[in-house]
């Protein structure tokens, strides 16, 4: 009988082009996903993974076992979905995948009610970039992913994936309480030409908001620092090294050196989706998660 983590875990090899890759996507060491391979190609009886220089890629029964295994695999998830609707039960285990500002100003706010409410159910939690979320889902390795998009910068979701709308979110400028633009009501990109920000890596989906912001002003933003983090945003705001965007949700107090200041014209929302598989959509476990993210309350402009 072919052993389905083991599948699993060929399957992560597959989506993610490397044992290391996979290892660090899963959470197992590059041993583990080795082993589960080596154990599969025991049952089988055919190679499933071949070297090539330093890497490794699947071979032809290897894809195979891939692509004929994700059906299985989805039955069975659509399966355990069923019997648990059936009986009407929240149970199981739920693997949440979500971007940071999420974790903490959206799956926090709602785990310890969740692990009261239904004792049964395991929430087990994580943080990913938005892209990498989209593939934890859709490859099966977490069931529930919390994604975010600018207004104009797309998030592609595969067909067997859905998208459930979740409150959303909105950004402010965020300056110091000196500087001339903490006495505005409100501010435009043509108001910030002459900035110096403090910015998300290039590539990010924040990063690629900020570049879309300033389309109509004939100018790029003015990028002086570069962090990952937000709170490390608004830690240099406070020492006077610049501006920051910083959406709402999640977001550290500002303290008395910090000025929050509407932005217009656009206005920088963040749009919000939980994303799970077509094949858990009537799960009482995905259901109880989304519906507890119903009561929190960040909304858009609040």
């Amino acid at each position: 009988m072919i052993d389905l983590d083991a599948l699993a875990g060929l399957q992560a090899v597959a989506t993610h082009g490397s044992v290391v890759a996979a290892a660090a996507a899963t959470g197992f060491t590059p041993s583990a996903i080795s082993q589960q391979v080596k154990r599969l190609e025991r049952q089988t009886g055919v190679p499933l993974l071949e070297r090539v220089g330093r890497g490794v890629m699947l071979t032809s029964h290897g894809h195979h076992l891939v692509d004929a295994g994700q059906q299985v695999l989805s039955d069975l998830e659509l399966l355990e979905t069923n019997l648990q609707q059936r009986a009407g039960v929240v149970a199981g285990r739920i693997r949440l995948a979500a971007f940071s500002t999420a974790m903490r100003g959206l799956v926090a706010p709602v785990a310890r009610g969740l692990r009261d409410a239904h004792p049964d159910l395991t929430l087990t939690l994580r943080e990913g970039e938005p892209w990498d979320v989209v593939d934890l889902v859709a490859s099966g390795q977490v069931e529930l992913g919390i994604v975010h998009r600018w207004g104009g910068v797309p998030q592609p979701i595969p067909d067997h994936v859905v998208a459930t709308p979740l409150p959303g979110d909105v950004a402010d400028l965020i300056v110091h309480r000196d500087d001339p633009l903490a006495r505005r009501r409100s501010v435009t990109p043509h108001d910030l030409i002459d900035v110096d920000w403090i910015a998300t890596p290039e590539g990010t989906i924040c990063r690629q908001w900020l570049s879309r912001m300033y389309d109509g002003t004939g100018r790029p933003p003015r990028i002086a620092h570069v962090s990952a983090e937000f709170d490390s945003h608004l830690a240099l705001v406070a020492a006077g090294l610049g501006v920051a965007l910083v959406p709402r949700m999640g977001r550290a107090p500002l303290g008395d050196q910090l000025v929050a200041v509407p932005v217009t014209d656009p206005e920088p929302i963040r749009l919000i989706d939980a994303l799970h598989r077509r094949t858990m959509a009537d799960s009482p476990a995905v259901q109880a998660v989304l519906n507890a993210f119903d009561h929190v309350g960040t909304t858009v402009g609040e």
